[in-house]
């Protein structure tokens, strides 16, 4: 069987950004949720999406924020996307999902969490995280855990990671440190590009690894000297940053992999929900519901 991970916040900004505002019967913001409804549904109809949850960050913040000042705080998501936060997860929940919903942790945290409990399960063929989100990059394993990019159709294993990022899995938490992740609010070190960073951590694999004299490295790189000079100074924050980019993988999840079997939607929860937002022509739309009743 195939595991698939949902990260739900992204695909609720992806809609927010792709669908034309709307609102439901009551005047309430529905537009984001309609494209997650119908994101979900066309997922959920493909014939290797067996056994699947959906993450959630209930708000932007996370302890991550008590650690770094700057990181992302989601003070520029507008009223209008926030006030569908709690919707979004009722339409996953109500399509009979299990909704991971994330308050201390990031929903990336659960996925990560997930995969890496699920990863080596004998009945697993394979993890998909259905995220382009780079942290995710960090969780990739061999083929058997991989990242899904839905808005691109795009595969990536630990060959993609390699490809596009120039390093393996397990070096991305030390490249996002140096190279910086504008969408956390993660700066990185200066003058540390991509192509740069890349070339030192297939030699030194990690920020703790590179020495702090250019002249003790073993490979040659352009602008060395400044590079190493401000990674000398920034190695407090260098530290840092890579912590904030290193998933958690202790999130309490208490399902079992038997739990995340989609038996169908909830018919009386999913079609009373349709009426209350306006989703009047997806009120039939789920192909199986768990009262074992077919589609009207």
């Amino acid at each position: 069987m195939k595991v698939h991970l949902i990260d739900g916040t992204y695909e609720l900004f992806r809609a927010y950004f792709a669908m034309p505002k709307s609102t439901g019967p009551s005047g309430q913001p529905t537009g984001a949720a309609r494209g997650l409804l119908q994101t979900l549904l066309s997922l959920l109809r493909q014939d290797d999406v067996t056994h699947t949850a959906c993450a959630f960050d209930s708000e932007i913040l996370s302890f991550r924020n008590d650690l770094f000042a700057g990181y992302k705080t989601g003070e520029d998501t507008s009223s209008d996307l926030r006030a569908q936060f709690e919707l979004a997860e009722r339409v996953a929940s109500a399509l009979g999902l299990v909704v991971w919903r994330m308050v201390e942790f990031e929903a990336d945290d659960a996925i990560a969490t997930a995969a890496c409990r699920w990863a080596d399960d004998p009945t697993v063929e394979q993890v998909v995280m259905c995220s382009p989100d780079k942290d995710l990059a960090q969780v990739v394993r061999g083929s058997s855990v991989v990242s899904l990019d839905r808005r691109r159709d795009q595969v990536s294993d630990e060959a993609g990671v390699i490809d596009k990022f120039g390093v393996p899995p397990a070096s991305i938490p030390d490249y996002l440190s140096l190279v910086g992740d504008s969408a956390d609010g993660i700066p990185g070190v200066p003058r540390w590009g991509a192509k740069s960073t890349a070339q030192v951590l297939q030699r030194y694999k990690h920020i703790e690894e590179i020495p702090n004299d250019a002249n003790e490295w073993d490979i040659k790189v352009r602008g060395g000297n400044t590079l190493a000079r401000n990674l000398s100074e920034k190695r407090e924050l260098a530290a840092l940053y890579k912590q904030l980019a290193t998933l958690r993988l202790d999130v309490p999840i208490s399902e079992s992999l038997q739990c995340l079997e989609w038996q169908g939607a909830r018919k009386s929860e999913y079609q009373a929900l349709c009426i209350e937002c306006g989703f009047d022509r997806f009120i039939d739309s789920p192909h199986k519901w768990q009262e074992g009743g077919a589609p009207s």
